[in-house]
């Protein structure tokens, strides 16, 4: 097996872990028992509106009813899954974009960010110029840049002595009228005839035929054709190479909203050049194409396709006017975890809510596949390909971004929500447009900053409490939470949960510590999703309390981590040990 080979069979199996770990964590907090651990402290239970959605035919909005619930029925408040329990810090008191935002500078391309529009010409309401003009492009076709599919290098032998533009062929291929899911598969298969024998539209097929009669007319006569005219627009949009996120080091793009949905368009119509063999030098990247999403006859992949369908049916009929970044962060320099005289920041934990609706404004944390997005053009439908299908913005990092190292992660300012969905899961559904009112910055991103950190795999659970496997863990949540050089009082808080838990292996309560160490080293504030889970957040918060009352530093509860690790763990033959990590942090904190 070659060396690109393997880099694509790591993609692969990474990305099945992934969604593997994700749909464990969702089984084990359907069927969990409860902890041992759990303290006898009081818990506040707020009743609080939810809504369920109620589903109708096809092509019609979801009604939504509303439901007042204090505990789940026929169970004690003790025991039951609260739907609204929260401890800690008032909400009120946690950091939030844009009030704690300092202004921005102007923004201007340097060496280490790229700015494909003119920011001369850039202003509230319109819609973003590319840069350069269209008659000045500039075009790369090498290791360092994206190939844009509509590259004056992107050649197809026609014979053993001649070689084609594709971008003509994929206009050509493209400008044609489909009347039904078998002429966009032809369409597609005009231009990677190599793959005619391998791919499968059987998903694509199956979501149309399901349509009813008025939503097949209008998506083929009115939103695909649209979609294809906005990726023919890839020429005019894009008059300058995008640069590629390599590993180790960091960089910066920022692009508009509408080329975004132009990249998109070409990822659904699968025209990226060298992206679709296991062969090339993009194996260490994400997959970009949806030439996998196409395939299968799941449930899931109809509500994806409905979701993203949404999406598109948007920015055909107006075309979005903001920006977005894309950053990769590679830090160099990593904190002495056992001397950290740091001291614990504030918490506010609840089993209730999400971390896209109640941690608006707050560094948004994407439990990550090191390929980010996960499955989101496969068969993933977790965390955060969840993430990526309602804020399909977020699909275009995999064009440009290398698989993260463990000193690094990638950040993503700008990130619009379309669609709501319920659900997790086979359950995902999509549940209609959302209309994000998010306020717009200086560089007029959405005020939503996402971050992407993949946790670790452990074959055993004793392995994460290795010193290397606790420096790792915390040297990948401080990259994703520290900004260098900004003042803690202008960082938000930062809104996450259960990270790299399930199938992977992580502790929920070590990985809820480690993210506590990374934030106080960073100068931010946690708000913590248990996801339903009452008994973890009981413990938690009484964690939390007794580091903040005995005043413990961040190097003194890693001190005693290295401990736990020598005293219990090295003596622990196999399984989970007897003595809990709390109760061992409760005892040697409480002397």
């Amino acid at each position: 097996m070659t060396e690109p080979q393997r880099k694509r069979q790591k993609l692969e199996e990474s990305e099945h872990l992934h969604r593997q770990t994700q749909l464990s964590l969702h089984r084990w907090l359907k069927t969990k028992s409860r902890s041992p651990e759990t303290p006898d402290t009081p818990i506040q239970h707020t009743p609080t509106q939810h809504t369920v959605t109620q589903h109708t035919p096809s092509g019609s909005e979801p009604r939504r009813i509303p439901q007042l619930f204090s505990r789940a029925p026929g169970r004690s408040a003790s025991a039951a899954q609260v739907f609204s329990c929260s401890l800690g810090a008032a909400v009120s008191d946690l950091r939030r974009a844009p009030a704690c935002c300092r202004p921005l500078p102007v923004l201007r391309a340097t060496e280490d960010h790229t700015v494909l529009i003119r920011t001369d010409l850039l202003h509230p309401g319109k819609v973003p110029v590319p840069f350069p003009c269209p008659e000045e492009r500039r075009d790369r076709w090498d290791d360092t840049h994206v190939k844009m599919p509509c590259s004056q290098h992107n050649l197809f032998p026609v014979d053993p002595t001649t070689l084609q533009s594709r971008w003509d062929l994929i206009n050509k291929a493209l400008s044609v009228s489909f009347s039904s899911s078998h002429d966009v598969q032809d369409a597609i298969l005009k231009y990677n005839a190599s793959h005619a024998k391998h791919w499968s539209f059987t998903a694509l097929h199956s979501y149309c035929t399901g349509l009813q009669e008025a939503e097949s007319a209008q998506l083929f006569n009115d939103l695909l054709p649209s979609m294809a005219r906005l990726a023919l627009r890839a020429s005019s949009l894009f008059t300058q190479p995008i640069p590629l996120l390599t590993a180790q080091r960091c960089g910066s793009i920022t692009l508009s909203q509408d080329q975004v949905s132009c990249l998109l368009a070409n990822a659904f119509f699968c025209t990226f050049p060298r992206r679709n063999s296991r062969r090339t030098e993009f194996s260490n990247y994400p997959d970009i194409n949806f030439s996998r999403l196409f395939e299968g006859s799941s449930r899931a992949k109809q509500e994806k396709l409905k979701t993203l369908l949404c999406y598109f049916e948007r920015v055909t009929k107006r075309r979005p006017d903001g920006l977005l970044t894309y950053t990769r962060q590679s830090l160099q320099s990593l904190p002495s975890w056992s001397s950290s005289e740091q001291q614990f920041s504030r918490l506010h934990i609840s089993s209730s809510g999400t971390i896209e609706e109640q941690g608006h404004g707050m560094l948004q944390v994407d439990f990550a596949n090191r390929f980010v997005g996960g499955g989101v053009t496969g068969s993933g439908l977790v965390q955060e390909e969840i993430r990526f299908l309602i804020n399909p913005e977020l699909i275009a990092a995999r064009l440009f971004t290398e698989a993260l190292e463990d000193n690094e992660c990638l950040i993503i300012t700008g990130a619009e929500q379309f669609s709501r969905y319920s659900g997790y899961a086979n359950t995902y559904r999509w549940a209609g447009n959302h209309d994000d009112q998010t306020p717009r910055d200086e560089w007029l991103r959405r005020h939503t900053e996402i971050v992407a950190i993949d946790a670790l795999q452990y074959r055993s659970f004793l392995q994460q409490f290795q010193p290397d496997c606790l420096r790792r863990e915390l040297n990948k949540a401080f990259c994703g939470f520290v900004r260098p050089g900004t003042p803690a009082e202008c960082m938000s808080a930062v809104a996450t949960g259960n990270w790299g838990c399930g199938v992977f292996g992580g502790d929920t309560r070590l990985k809820a510590v480690l993210q506590m160490m990374a934030a106080a080293e960073a100068g931010r504030d946690l708000m913590y999703f248990t996801f339903g889970d009452v008994d973890l957040l009981r413990d938690v918060h009484r964690i939390h309390t007794l580091f903040t009352h005995t005043q413990a530093t961040v190097g003194s509860v890693f001190s005693l981590l290295l401990e736990y690790y020598e005293c219990v763990c090295k003596k622990t033959g196999r399984g989970k040990p007897e003595e809990t990590l709390y109760s061992f942090l409760t005892e040697r904190l409480d002397r």
